[in-house]
């Protein structure tokens, strides 16, 4: 019979079929789906993800296994017999077998580790041994290479031989007698080239390499300006340990991405799926920030108190307090998440500070000027629609609410251009420098500049 279905039929087909128990019509069933068919069999079903895997071939099992959560393949791994296991780790590429054993207990790692070939567990361990976060754990030495004295005839019986077993063969490394890296090359040019023609004759030198010991998100800006779908790794010595390909660039990207909006968000990042964290572990990450903001706001307070007989004496300035701090808020958490989002795409570095604080600077007069002049029409048009409303001196009132604005929004986008990348340059995470976190700063700080403006206007009429 013939297993081959519609999209749409994928799930009515899988369940007629476990309801049948049969182990070969499952098998081959799931063997002829997409890898992501099955992943979303996985994620409709997961009573069955282990029963999933473990009848697939084993290079398929492994396919959908590395593109799964954190969490399913957890689940997977303590469902499977220990023979599976073994047989899927030792299937899975070193890079991803090392991204999924890093987010295991270390009782567990040991306990897995010792499932692998020989050969598998000494490239896992060499992994592990790298800095969480670098390019190294991100490798695999699962690449081609010639040397340079190799014909492009060779090149080609070299790729037929080791291909199938590389993570690519867009790209051939060209190394020494040493293991020292001296190029790349693309398929492309080992095609066009005549096959008498040695490698070293159509070389160019400008290789394009990773230290092992770079930052995985670093590296993943230097795929973005080379337009590479792999580039090697090496070490201090320049020797040739492994390469990085453009789909673990890709991982990193999101996982980078997912991590500085949750930090943005105000709370630590989440190192596993919301749904499958802990509540009390979840409490810890939201908690630690919630109360940081909570000791800022209390600021806010104490800076009402010290100017409690101000406001006594003019109750309404106490009217345009939210208002204020407010839009000082709003202006520095909206410049603060468009620095984070450009250092986090390469388009600025710390060096471009004073380039920021120009931009910035007019940018932040501009938009203080158009807030501070409605705020200014706003007292007016209040006053107009009903008199008396702010006294006798709602004209100052109102050049005092529209000075301020201009002032606050001012500091706010200043306030919030700037942290980010001072928090970079203090080797932090600028991402720290969250819109809430801005935003509690500048609402201090906002008081403070709109009572200042009420001295100015206001002393000897209401103060």
């Amino acid at each position: 019979m013939s297993l081959e279905i519609e999209h749409p039929n994928l799930f009515e087909s899988f369940e007629a079929l476990i309801s049948r128990e049969n182990p070969l019509e499952i098998r081959e069933f799931l063997n002829d789906q997409n890898i992501s068919d099955v992943a979303e069999l996985i994620n409709e079903y997961p009573q069955f993800e282990a029963r999933i895997i473990a009848n697939m071939s084993i290079h398929r099992a492994a396919s959908v296994f590395k593109i799964l959560d954190i969490s399913q393949q957890k689940d997977i791994v303590k469902e499977l017999p220990s023979a599976k296991t073994a047989e899927l780790l030792n299937e899975l590429p070193a890079d991803d077998r090392t991204d999924f054993l890093e987010e295991l207990p270390k009782a567990a790692i040991r306990d897995l580790i010792k499932l692998l070939d020989p050969e598998e567990r000494k490239i896992t361990l060499s992994l592990l041994g790298y800095p969480e976060d670098s390019v190294g754990r991100l490798m695999t030495p699962d690449y081609v290479y010639v040397y340079g004295e190799d014909t492009i005839a060779e090149v080609f019986d070299t790729l037929r031989k080791h291909g199938r077993n590389s993570e690519t063969i867009d790209v051939v490394y060209v190394i020494d007698e040493t293991g020292l890296l001296i190029d790349d090359l693309r398929i492309r040019d080992i095609i066009l080239a005549g096959t008498e023609k040695k490698v070293s004759e159509i070389i160019d030198g400008r290789v394009v390499s990773l230290n092992v010991n770079d930052d995985q998100e670093n590296a993943s800006q230097v795929f973005k300006m080379n337009n590479r779908v792999a580039l090697p790794v090496v070490d201090e010595n320049n020797i040739l340990l492994g390469i990085v390909t453009i789909d673990d660039m890709l991982w990193v990207a999101n996982e980078e991405f997912s991590e500085d909006m949750q930090k943005m968000g105000g709370t630590e990042a989440l190192d596993e799926p919301y749904l499958d964290m802990p509540l009390m572990k979840l409490f810890r990450k939201r908690i630690g920030w919630l109360v940081v903001l909570f000791l800022g706001e209390m600021l806010t307070a104490t800076a009402m108190g010290f100017f409690e007989d101000e406001i006594a004496k003019a109750i309404v300035l106490a009217l345009f307090v939210p208002l204020i701090i407010s839009s000082g808020g709003n202006s520095g958490s909206q410049a603060s998440t468009l620095i984070i989002q450009a250092m986090a795409v390469g388009e600025i570095t710390v060096e471009d500070w004073w380039r920021v604080l120009r931009r910035e600077l007019t940018s932040g007069l501009l938009l203080g000027m158009v807030l501070g002049l409605i705020g200014f029409i706003r007292v007016a048009v209040w006053h107009s629609i009903i008199p008396n409303i702010y006294g006798a001196h709602w004209l100052m009132i109102a050049f005092t609410v529209g000075f301020s604005l201009i002032g606050v929004i001012l500091w706010g986008t200043l306030s919030g251009s700037m942290l980010p990348l001072l928090l970079k340059k203090l080797g932090a995470d600028p991402a720290v420098s969250s819109a809430p976190f801005v935003a509690t700063m500048v609402d201090v700080t906002g008081l403070i500049i709109y009572f200042s403006f009420a001295y100015l206007f206001l002393q000897g009429l209401l103060l």
